[in-house]
């Protein structure tokens, strides 16, 4: 039988079991997927930890993203065959062996796509196409400044910003991650323990602030990233690797520049299939253009997450982190 990470209750690394799950036969409209990579993404853990609220049914299984080989087919299902690959993301449910998917929540990978490399960017990669290209559309010169340039999805985002041609600040939390953030493509970086980075965006920008903040830390750069935009400016918010942010207030904008401000999440932006086709084709054609390396710089057995979980929390991780399920 095959197994999942599976959580009964809320809470941390000890809640976390590695058990055996019984995958059922896929109704109309459904495929089985053996799964082979599992990306893992800071939210996975918020899945676990109550944040999120668990199933009524059944265990939570976190999980965001991964790839893996079509099994079974459902009835009526004809855009997949049996032995195709594919990829997906959906908020929670992929720390598994096996998984029960609609299928047209899949999306066929082509040949010069990994099954690692998906499982590293289906959730990263298509947030970042999202953030420069729909939330903000970034243009060359644009000034960006973008929170933990060094993880997963900051690492994406610094090449496609060098792309597009804007001019990218980087914030980081050590000097590793500052290396790896300069590498990845952004004009400038700042280091938080060695600068305070209000202040740092200041003097880059000569006291005129930046376009656009993309701030997936939360409390801790809040609300101090407001006072790094120019008046108009946007603070887009998509993520709270440091605590939920508590204090805000609609009055913040003003006080700031007349701001706007959007919690965006992915799947809004790939609600229907037309949209997942259009964001995800957009991300594969950069990676197959060669202006996007997905860097892969942790790998763990899938049965070990509680130790990448660890990791990730007190920050010992750089870019994505993928899991094999040894299929």
């Amino acid at each position: 039988m095959p197994y999942a990470i599976c959580a009964d209750k809320p809470g941390g690394l000890e809640v976390l079991e590695w058990r055996d799950l019984e995958t059922p036969a896929p109704s109309a409209g459904e495929v089985v997927v053996s799964q082979t990579k599992v990306g893992l993404n800071y939210i996975d853990v918020y899945m676990t930890s109550g944040i999120y609220p668990f199933p009524e049914n059944g265990p939570q299984i976190p999980g965001g993203e991964a790839a893996g080989v079509v099994m079974a087919l459902g009835d009526g299902v004809t855009s997949l065959k049996v032995g195709d690959r594919v990829a997906y993301t959906t908020p929670n449910g992929a720390y598994r062996e096996e998984r029960v998917m609609p299928a047209d929540r899949l999306v066929k990978l082509p040949d010069s796509i990994s099954d690692e490399m998906a499982a590293a960017m289906m959730l990263k990669g298509m947030t970042v196409e999202y953030l420069l290209n729909r939330s903000f559309p970034v243009q060359p010169g644009t000034k960006v400044l973008f929170h933990a340039a060094a993880g997963g999805v900051g690492l994406i985002a610094g090449q496609w910003l060098k792309h597009i041609g804007a001019e990218s600040i980087g914030a980081v939390g050590s000097a590793e991650k500052a290396k790896l953030a300069k590498e990845a493509g952004y004009t400038h970086v700042i280091n938080y323990n060695d600068v305070n980075f209000a202040e740092a965006v200041a003097d880059l920008t000569d006291g005129k602030g930046v376009d656009v903040v993309y701030d997936s830390v939360g409390q801790a750069t809040y609300p101090a990233s407001l006072t790094c935009l120019k008046t108009f400016g946007y603070f887009i918010a998509f993520g709270q690797s440091s605590g939920v942010i508590s204090n805000f207030a609609v009055s913040d904008l003003a006080k700031n520049g007349s701001l706007y401000a959007q919690r965006p999440t992915l799947f809004n932006f790939i609600s229907t299939r037309e949209s997942l086709t259009e964001v995800c084709g957009h991300m594969f054609k950069m990676i197959e253009d060669g202006h996007i390396d997905i860097k892969i710089n942790q790998r763990y057995a899938l049965k070990d997450v509680p130790k990448a979980f660890e990791a990730l929390t007190n920050r010992r991780t750089t870019g994505a982190t993928v899991f094999d399920t040894g299929r």
